[in-house]
């Protein structure tokens, strides 16, 4: 299909979509295949230092403001790092846009149309080929946010919160399941690691 395709991967926080990320970017190394990989929010130099304004405990922005960090942020990696290698090298981006929608609106309650006009205005003609929807039941996440040794701003909400995210995710996977393959984070990393194997070759093939 696509030789050098986007691929993002999506969840909320103890998810497990960092983790899985990182194993397909030390795949894609033993494999010899050449790719650029970053994180949202962060990514860049630039954008590195507003993901630490963003996350940092001590940060109490109203939800509008933050909502314009992060795309302050993305618009960063952008112009450095996405515009200088879309179609030259594969591309994988631990959350991209799908979680704005998914955590500024699903979560937080902004309106979806102001998300949607500011994403068709940054992103524009950049089209991601494939989506790692990251699923974790409650009580995984609970754990795994307990045993963190350092928790920021974004692992402090209540599990409603989370709950509301991840619903929010579901829905966008329902609509638009062919880019989307869910993962079940529930279920053995090993498992996992796998079927992400399989999906990615597939896409590659």
């Amino acid at each position: 299909m696509y030789k050098k395709p986007v691929i993002v991967f999506e969840g909320i926080e103890g998810s497990g979509k960092t983790l899985h990320s990182r194993f397909l970017s030390n795949y894609f190394k033993k494999k010899k295949i050449k790719f650029i990989k970053f994180r949202e929010p962060g990514g860049c130099s630039s954008s590195e230092k507003i993901r630490k304004l963003i996350l940092d405990n001590k940060s109490n922005f109203h939800k509008i403001t933050d909502l314009f960090l992060y795309f302050a942020s993305r618009n960063e990696n952008l112009e450095k790092i996405i515009k200088n290698n879309y179609g030259k090298k594969l591309i994988l981006i631990d959350r991209f846009f799908d979680s704005t929608i998914a955590y500024q609106h699903y979560g937080m309650g902004i309106d979806l149309k102001l998300i949607n006009s500011l994403s068709s205005y940054f992103i524009k003609k950049i089209n991601v080929d494939l989506t790692f929807l990251n699923l974790v039941n409650m009580t995984n996440l609970r754990m795994r946010l307990a045993k963190r040794k350092k928790l920021n701003r974004y692992d402090k909400f209540k599990l409603s919160f989370y709950r509301n995210v991840q619903n929010g995710y579901i829905k966008l996977y329902k609509k638009n399941k062919r880019r989307y393959r869910v993962i079940d984070s529930n279920l053995s990393i090993s498992i996992n690691k796998q079927k992400i194997i399989r999906e990615v070759e597939k896409l590659l093939r």
